[in-house]
């Protein structure tokens, strides 16, 4: 069994004085975030966790990527569709995640554990396409959210060939909200997943009573929902696990909507019963969703526990 995180971490960018970096920051060279991922990082090691994120340090969901995709505009902290969405820009997160693995790799005196590693993190074509405003170009959102696979394609291919991560994992909370349509979001997914030699992963927070067979046809190797904040998924799961006994199962053991540490007994309850449905072998323990809003001790301590509970079972 092994642990991950399922994205942000809490932010705290600061200013560094010294000479060298006042002089960078001068000449736009400095980059006020890179110390924001480290300290994400080594949270996430010294926490215990397997699989690390980059810590999504630079902003919202959306906008980190639409910033970059041509289509696509940020107007007072939103995004609007104006024209057809074309290729990103740039790489996205590439340099993030390989400083993120760098990090890792310091950490452990330069050898990553087997099955450790970084992974790859992209928000969802339907998620990004159902938060934005369509005012140009496109009649419908289904045509907005296949050409967005398509751009967003091209940085899921840049992280598998430049960072080698454990895995891609693809962000899609809007899947269980019933304002999707499923049919276009498999298609959407299915063009990110062509020619991956690494596996998907999907995180679907929410509940999934209704949803749930659907997500389950999904072509993805794993799927990733949330259990401790919510009491109806775990039901949902144990009913319908015939569904998805092929995938593993990427599961929220921390409550990640509240701002205290969970406590030790439910979340080792919540593990144990996980095990008895999925089995050891088929699950990665998380937190329910990202940890951004939380107080970064909180976060810590957080993942601490759940590293604790996942040590036990190992």
């Amino acid at each position: 069994m092994k642990s991950t995180v399922v994205g942000s971490f809490p932010v705290e960018v600061k200013k560094d004085t010294s000479t060298k970096n006042k002089l960078l920051s001068a000449l736009g060279a400095y980059d006020p975030f890179k110390q924001s991922i480290k300290d994400s990082v080594i949270a996430q090691l010294d926490a215990g966790v397997d699989i690390i994120s980059d810590g999504q340090v630079r902003g919202d969901m959306v906008s980190i990527f639409t910033e970059f995709i041509p289509g696509m505009k940020i107007v007072d902290g939103n995004t609007e569709i104006i024209s057809k969405i074309r290729k990103p820009t740039q790489e996205i997160s590439i340099k993030d995640l390989q400083y993120a693995k760098k990090v890792m790799k310091d950490y452990y005196n330069g050898n990553i554990p087997e099955g450790c590693g970084v992974k790859g993190i992209i928000t969802g074509p339907n998620t990004i396409v159902h938060s934005s405003r369509i005012q140009g170009f496109y009649k419908n959102k289904e045509d907005a959210i296949i050409d967005l696979a398509h751009s967003l394609k091209f940085e899921v291919e840049a992280i598998v060939k430049k960072v080698e991560p454990v895995y891609i994992q693809i962000d899609e909370p809007f899947l269980s909200t019933g304002m999707v349509d499923m049919k276009t979001a498999r298609e959407a997914i299915d063009i990110l997943h062509d020619g991956l030699d690494v596996p998907l992963a999907m995180h679907v927070c929410g509940i999934l009573k209704d949803a749930f067979s659907d997500i389950s046809r999904f072509n993805v190797e794993i799927l990733d929902f949330e259990f401790a904040g919510n009491n109806v998924n775990l039901d949902v799961l144990e009913k319908n696990y015939s569904l998805v006994s092929g995938k593993k199962i990427g599961f929220g053991c921390v409550d990640s909507s509240v701002n205290t540490v969970d406590d030790k007994n439910d979340v080792d309850e919540l593990v144990q019963k996980a095990i008895e449905i999925v089995g050891r072998d088929n699950l990665l323990l998380d937190p329910d969703c990202g940890l951004r809003r939380a107080p970064k001790d909180v976060a810590f301590d957080k993942l601490k526990l759940m590293n604790q509970i996942k040590d036990k079972y190992s």
